[in-house]
């Protein structure tokens, strides 16, 4: 069930919503990355419906959103041992805000959601309604609300979708992925597109485990440390014959993962216009088979194509614009039936890391 969260709506809806995660149901949760699947984080059955509900395997962590920082005692001093100061300088400069950092847990909170890690995934959403649901959460129920009155630090709350499938970025994409049972707040569609910046925390290094639409340039500035990969802190520590075992699992970062029904090709534009010419022609190649399907062809530069076989959609120019609809776009595409999707490769650069990084893990 689809509610509104329009002005005359909100606080109706904002009740209706914390009844029900208080007494262990499920939400469909707007915020500014992607509409999230969440219930209360500390309720371990709850927790383990967002898993059966996606079909997600039970050892890979949830994210845990918690409410802005203001003194006292905070959703994230509820589940992390420590905050190392490079972390609480990113909390300063990016929350409320698309950023995920690895923490260290405190033991015997969040298990289920941490998928038995020692670790937890903390992030502090942007969007109004999240952030309004999760300050109301911090107060414990009026009784004339009635049920359930416990306070909710935090919300585990992965991506509203069945797992491994392209992330939901309007209500209706929830409802069309977990059925019209499942109360959803309607946010609108999400303002960046594509999931948060994950940062690992716990290895004494900022270390990147899923790029987003935070850059290393950014995160450098605001910190003052560079951002690593796991490469290149094993090659800094002295593990530069092995992979980082110690690195920690976190969401969304699988090697396939956000993926249509249709199979999803990236290419760079002259390896695009290649297959293009080839389908013209009627020649088989790798990308266009001999009895080629209807394909869907997402771009930036000009190409040629028969129209008959192509449906062609323009890639906007800047990253920003391509990750607010990135996910809607994709499964627009989907649902007209293609069983190929053809993507011209995004530009280099940090600003186009995180697109870069979904569309690799579509294709994969």
């Amino acid at each position: 069930m689809i509610v509104s969260t329009a002005p005359a709506q909100l606080a109706t809806s904002l009740d209706l919503a914390a009844a029900a995660l208080r007494s262990g149901a499920l939400l469909g949760l707007p915020t500014e990355t992607v509409y999230g699947l969440a219930a209360d984080a500390d309720q371990p059955q709850a927790v383990a419906q967002i898993f059966s509900s996606k079909g997600r395997p039970a050892d890979h962590p949830l994210i845990v959103h918690v409410a802005a920082l203001d003194g006292g005692h905070s959703g994230v001093d509820h589940y992390c041992e420590r905050v190392p100061d490079f972390a609480r300088a990113l909390m300063d400069a990016f929350w409320p805000g698309p950023l995920t950092l690895i923490l260290p847990r405190r033991a015997g909170v969040a298990d289920a959601a941490a998928g038995g890690q020692a670790s937890v995934g903390v992030r502090c959403p942007a969007h109004p309604v999240a952030m309004a649901l999760l300050e109301r959460l911090r107060q414990p129920a009026s009784p004339e609300v009635g049920g359930a009155t416990q306070i909710v630090w935090g919300l585990a709350a992965p991506s509203a979708n069945r797992f491994g499938r392209v992330s939901p970025t309007t209500a209706a994409h929830v409802a069309s992925e977990l059925g019209d049972r499942l109360l959803v707040l309607d946010g609108g569609a999400c303002d960046v597109g594509i999931e948060s910046t994950i940062i690992d925390c716990t290895r004494g290094e900022p270390v990147l485990l899923r790029p987003g639409a935070i850059t290393p340039e950014q995160v450098l500035q605001a910190c003052g440390r560079k951002l690593l990969s796991n490469q290149e802190l094993d090659q800094q520590q002295g593990r530069a014959l092995q992979p980082s075992l110690a690195a920690p699992k976190a969401s969304g970062t699988l090697e396939s993962h956000y993926a249509p029904r249709a199979t999803v090709r990236l290419m760079d534009a002259q390896q695009l216009a290649q297959a293009l010419d080839m389908l013209q022609h009627g020649k088989p190649t790798k990308t266009a088979p001999d009895q080629p399907a209807r394909i869907a062809l997402y771009h930036r530069s000009p190409l040629k194509f028969p129209a008959a076989l192509v449906s062609s959609y323009r890639m906007p120019s800047s990253a920003a614009a391509a990750a607010h609809e990135l996910f809607a776009r994709l499964r627009a595409m989907d649902d007209t039936g293609v069983g190929l999707i053809w993507v011209e490769a995004p530009p280099a650069g940090s600003d186009w890391d995180g697109v870069r990084d979904r569309l690799q893990r579509a294709a994969a």
